[in-house]
């Protein structure tokens, strides 16, 4: 990779979190912590490729962070409007993490700021 295309995707990155930063800043983008956000990010990958979250499996995602500390920041992201659960057809017991509108919406918004970097490096 030469120089200046490094700089260039450097100045598109560091143009990205600014336009980020500045949209997490607008009262109606979702308060999130730095755990949430993870949390968000990674249920977004395992989404892409269509694949089903049990709440388990949410809990374990990060193993940085405790199973305590995961089941809370869940409760905290349904609260906030940014997942839902969804009981499995067959096994009531087990429960689904879904994205909802606001999810969406959300991960919209990150694009739109991605574009935006790009258009102006």
């Amino acid at each position: 990779m030469t120089k200046t295309k490094v700089a260039n995707l450097s100045q598109m990155y560091t143009k990205y979190l600014n336009l980020v930063q500045a949209v997490r800043s607008l009262p109606s983008f979702p308060s999130l912590d730095a755990v949430e956000s993870r949390m968000l990010n990674t249920f977004a990958a395992a989404w892409h490729d269509e694949k089903q979250i049990t709440v388990l499996e949410a809990m374990v995602m990060l193993p940085e962070i405790s199973t305590t500390t995961a089941h809370r920041r869940l409760k905290m992201l349904r609260k906030k409007g940014m997942i839902d659960l969804n009981l499995d057809a067959h096994d009531n017991r087990v429960k689904y993490v879904v994205p909802t509108k606001a999810t969406h919406q959300y991960f919209a918004q990150l694009g739109q700021c991605m574009e935006k970097a790009q258009e102006a490096a």
